[in-house]
């Protein structure tokens, strides 16, 4: 039976189109209604932090419009008619087709349609996107799904040292490209050679072609990625590390540098030397925040409570408790994680600092979340970290929201990171920056 959402907080599957927007010269093909494109746009880079359309993005995004005709006698003809059009007007090196749920309900042969192309060397795949197919992170998986299939080609060539990253899901994850970036430093800081594959300088059609070539897949995510590490590694037999801890501040950060350094076989002398080298600098400023901490005449939120997908949840838990010494409330995980994956993730929230766990709730639902929300009761005012929708809860419990996950629109993100030794500064400036101007 269908049910109703309030405050939905991420997007169907056709969402993927942002995922192909994020591959430098990549440009997305929607063979959906008319519509669907613009409010995916507007909704999950608008309301992500305003982060813009990007190359080939927003308005930009070549779309079939499907109406009532169409669902009537297929619009195969018109599909063709717009890859066409397309490949003489826009300019990218990869092409990818994406469903909606109107093509994917009548049955258009889109496999067929793109298949022409493929045949005349055409760098161009389709994959079946429909809004019943799943939210956007599934949408991202299938994205990467159709290139693996459809397009690379392994060659048997291999990189030493070069690595794969599946992480954070592009403009999806507000933070994505910051963190991208700041994971693909540290990495090579300790001598690897990271392909984020999204982003800024990533690469493009470059960095796609090297995927085979790498020597291993990391996937730091608690969910997200492992499904595409596992068919790298059927296809091409690329072993993967899973680091489910996307490492913020100083703790999970050195786990994450060492655990990584001993599955590639790194010099353990070069990886040390990189954390104390990062070390002495993050504990150097989280020094000099002690006094503000320590000294600070307002009450300062000793228990926290995030509402966001699992990623980003389990990450700032674990950084606020180890890191900064607070205790957790109940964390909420808002996207619709598969089944196969919940038994792990509430695992992993369990002894996030040695004796303390947290409860979660997995909803998609504003209104469940709310409620149990505004159970809380305390002397001091708690820490939200949701989005802007959370805003009147965290007021009526006297809380201090700050928004980190989708929607944002009370913030401006562009190249800020939350990942790293750099991360846990960035959010502990930003949380505690937030609680001051309450006292303004």
């Amino acid at each position: 039976m269908s049910e109703l959402l309030e405050e939905p907080r991420h997007f169907c599957a056709l969402g993927a189109q942002q995922t192909v927007v994020a591959i430098e010269r990549a440009i997305p093909i929607l063979h959906a209604g008319p519509g669907c494109s613009a409010k995916l746009s507007a909704g999950m880079a608008g309301c992500g932090g305003h982060q813009g359309t990007g190359y080939a993005g927003g308005d930009a995004i070549p779309c079939s419009n499907m109406v009532e005709r169409d669902v009537v006698f297929g619009a195969e003809k018109k599909l063709k008619k717009l890859i066409e059009g397309t490949l003489k007007i826009m300019d990218g090196d990869l092409f990818v087709v994406l469903t909606g749920c109107t093509s994917d309900i009548i049955g258009d042969d889109v496999a067929n349609v793109v298949s022409e192309f493929q045949e005349k060397g055409v760098p161009i795949v389709y994959a079946e996107t429909a809004g019943f197919k799943g939210d956007a992170y599934a949408g991202h998986e299938l994205v990467l799904e159709a290139i693996i299939n459809q397009y690379l080609k392994d060659d048997g060539k291999r990189i030493s040292g070069l690595v794969n990253i599946f992480s954070s899901v592009p403009i999806h994850d507000p933070f994505w490209e910051g963190d991208l970036r700041e994971i693909k430093r540290l990495l090579e800081s300790i001598g690897l050679k990271a392909n984020i594959l999204f982003g800024y300088k990533s690469g493009g059609i470059n960095a796609i072609n090297a995927i085979p070539h790498a020597e291993f897949n990391i996937v730091i995510s608690p969910w997200v990625g492992i499904k595409t590490a596992e068919l790298l590694k059927k296809k091409f037999g690329t072993p993967y590390l899973h680091c489910p801890v996307f490492p913020i501040g100083g703790v999970e950060t050195s786990k994450f540098l060492n655990r990584v350094g001993e599955f590639t076989g790194m010099d353990k002398k070069i990886v040390d030397k990189v954390i104390k080298r990062e070390e002495d600098e993050y504990y150097h400023y989280l020094t000099r925040f002690a006094d503000f901490f320590i000294e600070f005449r307002y009450d300062l939120p000793k228990r926290f409570f995030n509402i966001n997908n699992t990623t980003y949840a389990l990450a700032i838990s674990r950084f606020l408790a180890n890191d900064l010494g607070l205790l957790p409330g109940h964390q909420f995980i808002t996207e619709n994680v598969p089944e196969r994956f919940k038994n792990n993730i509430r695992e992993y929230f369990k002894d996030i600092v040695p004796g303390i766990s947290s409860e979660i709730t997995f909803s998609q639902d504003g209104g469940i979340i709310n409620e149990k929300l505004l159970e809380f009761t305390a002397e001091t005012a708690p820490l939200i970290l949701g989005s802007s929708w959370d805003v009147d809860a965290a007021s009526q419990i006297g809380g201090i929201n700050l928004s980190v996950g989708l929607p944002i629109t009370d913030r401006v993100i562009l190249h800020h990171n939350y990942a790293g030794y750099s991360g846990g500064l960035n959010l502990i400036e930003d949380i505690y920056s937030k609680i001051l101007s309450r006292h303004n």
